[in-house]
């Protein structure tokens, strides 16, 4: 992930060519193995999420010793976040989809961190009540992914520090700064605010076993670029006394735009979970394709469903039927689906999503302090 070859992957920073085997090797992650899937599907009951069956969640670190632990008894307990730097985005909310279809399976409490400090302290130009004001907005997204609000517990870190800083202070205690220099790339102009912040992240992996005493094993799914922090943690677990954190990383959800991610700082890249319904047609519509310039050129030539986002959206989430999805990747290529078409078949599917979320946003505003630490 050098800059020689222009793919940058850091928690604040995703672009570049993403070529998820080379990330595996780079990251030193595991593959997520057919065989492990499978055993999954079992301890699942047969129902296994469209996020796994199609490798949107593709590499781990120890997602094979949960699935140990849970098969003989034990209990496993989630940890994911949000850094409110705005609102939510489909990228943002992929995962949380696939953290509330985890809860169900493994009936788990579930720590969502939520890093107002970590935002403030990055962008400079962010007020505390900036951040306040995206915290509370994202809170309404957040419980509207359907989470168990008896088993979930949402810890805003300025907020709650007092539940964080025993750990984070342990934490802090066993990493050096030349670790996180290394691991971060801080500079000497780095406020020391961020120099501490990788403590008070890594602080939820470890704040079961802190609260019960008891041999839990914590499971964080998120995007592959966190990796850098709970690396940080697993280093230092035993050394505290805890168990390693284990994680489960997923590919960026693709942007609308040619190539690369969907990203805040591109806005017609981006499905907003505010989105009304004329604007989600409206960059559906505009949104790049692996299309032929032409409808005779595509009748001709055929569609590249491997370059178009249109595919991807509903390869990745929103055509779970696999009958489905294969003949419409075949009918890309031998150019008997039209992008047009495609993209008519999307916008009912991706509209008819967000409603439904709009609609539990609304209610959220009603739950939030069952939610709250």
């Amino acid at each position: 992930m050098s800059r020689d070859n222009e793919t940058i992957i850091t928690p604040w920073e995703v672009k570049g060519k993403l070529e998820y085997e080379k990330i595996i090797q780079q990251f030193g992650t595991s593959p997520l193995t057919e065989g492990l899937i499978k055993r999954f599907k079992k301890l699942a009951g047969g129902n296994l999420h469209v996020m796994l069956r199609r490798k949107l969640f593709f590499t781990h670190r120890d997602f094979d010793l949960v699935i140990n632990h849970y098969e003989k008894g034990g209990e496993v307990v989630l940890y994911t976040g949000r850094g409110p730097s705005g609102p939510i985005h489909l990228g943002h909310y992929v995962p949380w989809i696939f953290t509330k279809y985890l809860q169900d399976v493994f009936k788990a409490k579930l720590y969502f961190q939520i890093t107002d400090d970590e935002k403030f302290l990055y962008h400079r130009e962010y007020r505390l009540k900036d951040v306040q004001k995206f915290t509370n907005d994202n809170i309404l997204d957040i419980i509207a992914a359907g989470f168990d609000p008896h088993k979930t517990k949402i810890i805003i870190d300025i907020r709650d520090i007092n539940v964080l800083y025993k750990i984070a202070v342990k934490v802090a205690k066993h990493v050096t700064f030349s670790t996180v220099k290394a691991v971060f790339g801080f500079q000497h102009s780095t406020n020391i605010g961020l120099i501490f912040f990788p403590a008070v992240q890594a602080a939820p992996c470890f704040l079961e076993e802190e609260i019960t005493g008891e041999n839990v094993l914590t499971l964080i799914p998120c995007a592959i670029d966190q990796d850098p922090y709970f690396r940080v943690a697993r280093d230092i677990a035993a050394k505290l006394g805890y168990n390693k954190p284990s994680t489960l990383y997923s590919k960026f959800f693709p942007g609308l735009l040619a190539g690369g991610k969907m990203s805040s700082s591109e806005p017609e890249s981006a499905i907003y979970m505010t989105d009304t319904s004329e604007t989600i047609k409206r960059k559906i519509w505009n949104a790049f394709t692996g299309g032929q310039p032409t409808v005779e050129e595509q009748r001709l030539k055929g569609g590249n469903p491997d370059i178009c986002p249109i595919f991807h959206y509903l390869y990745f989430l929103f055509e779970e039927d696999d009958h489905k999805i294969r003949q419409q990747e075949m009918d890309c290529r031998s150019g008997n689906l039209l992008c047009g078409e495609h993209k008519l078949y999307l916008i009912k599917k991706l509209v008819n999503f967000m409603e439904k979320h709009r609609k539990r946003r609304e209610k959220a505003r009603d739950l939030v302090d069952k939610f709250l630490l």
